[in-house]
């Protein structure tokens, strides 16, 4: 029985991944990528030749299949655009998918938008809120802002 990795990966700057990440992505079966051409650019840089398929906000419950079919074989990792996965991009629902069946979840730590802006803001950080992506459409990103106030 495999287990899912949920690896960091740079954002901007590819030498920003740690020694561990490489090791997981050459060592697993598979990644499920948000993004095939930006996670190809990361593992030609570092010669990492493991197989890539897609997971991302639309894909269909097929592709969920496909990659606990993956886990039953071997380890996976799955990997956002930039970042960490499960924070803002693709990967809760394959989590809880893979911990219901049984799979260990490990966390391979890396960049973070949001530690990384928190850090550069200059504020105090002992305490802040996270909100995710605000919504496009005015309306609704005024509701959800109204809301937080209050």
């Amino acid at each position: 029985m495999g287990t899912l990795y949920l690896v960091g990966t740079p954002i901007g700057n590819l030498e920003d991944i740690t020694m561990r990440a490489l090791r997981v992505l050459r060592e697993v079966q598979l990644i499920a990528a948000e993004d095939t051409r930006e996670t190809r650019k990361l593992l030609g840089r570092y010669g990492i030749t493991t197989p890539v398929v897609s997971y991302h906000a639309h894909s269909g419950p097929a592709r969920l299949r496909q990659l606990l079919a993956a886990l039953e074989e071997g380890d996976v990792a799955v990997v956002s655009e930039a970042g960490m996965p499960g924070i803002s991009d693709p990967g809760a629902e394959l989590v809880q998918a893979a911990s219901a069946a049984g799979h260990s979840v490990v966390v391979v730590p890396g960049p973070s938008a949001v530690t990384a802006a928190a850090a550069v803001s200059g504020l105090v950080t002992d305490g802040f809120l996270f909100l995710g992506f605000l919504p496009r459409r005015s309306s609704q990103r005024r509701e959800q802002l109204a809301a937080v106030r209050s």
